[in-house]
């Protein structure tokens, strides 16, 4: 009894048209068709995925590393040109004067900037935001001191100097804490994205090896069956899946390499170098609120000390030191010129400051001061500003260089989705035409 249920599945006419060679073409060409479908559909899908990360480095990521530098920097800048404006006798200068209310500008809206491109980051803490907020409550409340010290200081009244003390400490406890934690976190961001926005799709290259191998299968069974060397519909879909592959491949770690690229010469360079910047220009606040404290400035030496040291390294260790670590790294010819003239620049400004310092030690503050302030080729001011420019430059420059190799990687990725798209139709044509003939023999 038990035996009569498969006699009687063969004689359905279904079953015994399906286990007949044309029968079985139908089924194989059926087969074929839906892996190369499932191999475009999983392709397209990993590719998509991986061009809405390189997306997200363009259009969120990348800018809100940006915006976030913009903070940091402005923040900074702001303190050391309010500290260096008190310099002056009761009056600052109005380029000193300009050049503090541009950088509160640009902070603000930088920090504007920055809250909208949150609402579009794939931040779950949204510690961005909490960070961003903080810094737009506290920044009016430093605004609000460095005006009251701005007015005592036109009054050559020393509470000026005390309010100033107040505002650069608020600046360096709070502000510029919270600026660094937000830089650092986006450019973390960003580095984690740039190395896993363009990842290799294992499964889509072991789908279309299993396409390629399935279409020499079918070949073999129908060079047994018909006698017949070679299938043309077959060998033109097997050549049109060698081809989607290196394509594929080719696409992809051209973009996975744009993105290495702009990670180690753009964005991971330009993170360092704006470090740098930030180092550079809270030593300057230093070197300014040591002078205004005649002679009670011992805190804010030691601090600018610590910044060169973290810039530059110690006296007399050469390869030490933020810029330093740069000079050992493989950078290209053009990278290791950039950087190692910021070097000179900051080891030139160092040893003018310590100039200064000794003058002021021994007891002539005003002729310090007038030091401090000349702009004269070797003067602190001069080479400073020299620093400041080239950090501004090469960073303009990293930047730029990461924003092109990230459009060169979304240019591979659409590539690679031709390179699945247009072969894996001919694949799916070719086959159906390809076996239709051989079917089409045993009617």
């Amino acid at each position: 009894m038990l035996l009569e249920v498969p006699t009687r599945i063969a004689t359905i006419p279904a079953v015994r048209r399906a286990r007949t060679t044309p029968g079985l073409l139908v089924a194989l060409t059926g087969v074929l068709v839906t892996l190369g479908l499932v191999y475009a559909v999983v392709g397209l899908v990993a590719v998509g995925q991986r061009a809405a990360r390189v997306d997200e480095i363009r259009t969120v990521s990348g800018p809100l590393s940006v915006h976030a530098l913009d903070v940091y920097r402005s923040l900074s800048d702001a303190d050391a040109t309010a500290a260096v404006a008190f310099l002056s006798a009761g009056v600052e200068t109005p380029a000193l004067r300009q050049r503090y209310l541009d950088d509160i500008a640009r902070a603000s809206s930088a920090l504007a900037l920055a809250l909208r491109a949150t609402d579009d980051s794939s931040d779950p803490s949204n510690r961005s935001e909490t960070l961003l907020r903080s810094i737009a409550v506290q920044l009016p409340v430093y605004t609000g001191v460095v005006e009251t010290a701005r007015t005592y200081n036109r009054q050559q009244l020393p509470l000026g100097a005390a309010y100033l003390q107040e505002a650069s400490g608020l600046m360096r406890n709070t502000l510029l804490p919270a600026a660094q934690e937000l830089f650092t976190l986006e450019t973390d961001r960003l580095s984690t994205a740039q190395r896993t926005g363009a990842d290799f799709p294992a499964l889509v290259l072991l789908l279309g090896l299993a396409l390629l191998g399935a279409l020499i299968g079918v070949q073999a069974f129908l060079t047994r069956r018909t006698n017949r060397l070679l299938n043309p519909g077959l060998a033109i879909a097997s050549l049109a899946t060698v081809i989607s592959l290196l394509w594929l491949t080719a696409a992809m770690g051209a973009a996975g390499s744009h993105l290495d690229t702009g990670r180690r010469t753009g964005s991971s360079l330009f993170a360092q170098l704006a470090e740098a910047r930030v180092l550079a220009l809270q030593a300057r606040a230093d070197e300014s609120l040591t002078l205004i404290a005649r002679g009670d400035g011992a805190a804010d030496e030691e601090h600018y000390q610590r910044m060169l040291d973290k810039l530059v390294g110690s006296r007399g260790f050469r390869d030490a030191g933020l810029l330093g670590a740069y000079n050992r790294r493989e950078l290209d010819a053009a990278d290791a010129r950039m950087v190692g003239q910021i070097d000179d620049l900051a080891r030139a400004w160092r040893d003018q400051h310590q100039f200064v310092r000794d003058v002021d030690n021994r007891g002539e503050h005003a002729e310090a001061v007038r030091m401090a302030l000349s702009d004269d080729a070797d003067s602190p001011a001069t080479l400073f500003a020299a620093l400041d420019a080239a950090l501004g430059k090469a960073i303009d420059t990293t930047g730029q260089r990461f924003a092109a190799e990230s459009a060169d990687a979304a240019g591979n990725l659409t590539s690679a989705r031709i390179g699945i798209v247009l072969p894996i139709l001919v694949v799916i044509l070719a086959t159906v035409l390809g076996t239709r003939a051989r079917i089409g023999e045993y009617r």
